[in-house]
């Protein structure tokens, strides 16, 4: 069952659409993929465990969902700073989340 929260919590999350401007594997890994991401002139670095799935060109100039506030974790040496947002049906259909219409970089998620 899921954890219902109110809106004063949901309002914490920081949800930005960024562009991927590069991508490439995490070394001596199969799954970790590290996306340098443009929020309108921030710049932030996620590793994305999709890597069994998309190559990381995939990713390269495409707009994605992102959790921006995200505290930094440091993950095999890379620190990942935000998240990629997905929806997730099964272990190998995971689908990143992208905008319906062209948004500018950093644009909130409301």
């Amino acid at each position: 069952m899921a954890v219902e929260v109110d809106i004063s919590e949901f309002r914490r999350l920081d949800l930005r659409i960024g562009r991927v401007i590069e991508a490439e594997r995490v070394k001596g890994t199969d799954r970790l993929i590290k996306l340098q991401v443009d929020f309108g002139g921030i710049k932030k670095q996620a590793l994305a465990g999709l890597g069994h799935i998309y190559e990381p060109e995939h990713f390269i100039g495409k707009v994605f969902a992102f959790v921006f506030n995200l505290k930094p974790k440091k993950i095999r040496g890379e620190v990942s700073e935000c998240m990629i947002l997905a929806a997730t049906a099964t272990e190998d259909n995971i689908a990143p989340l992208i905008p319906e219409k062209p948004v500018p970089e950093g644009t909130p998620i409301t």
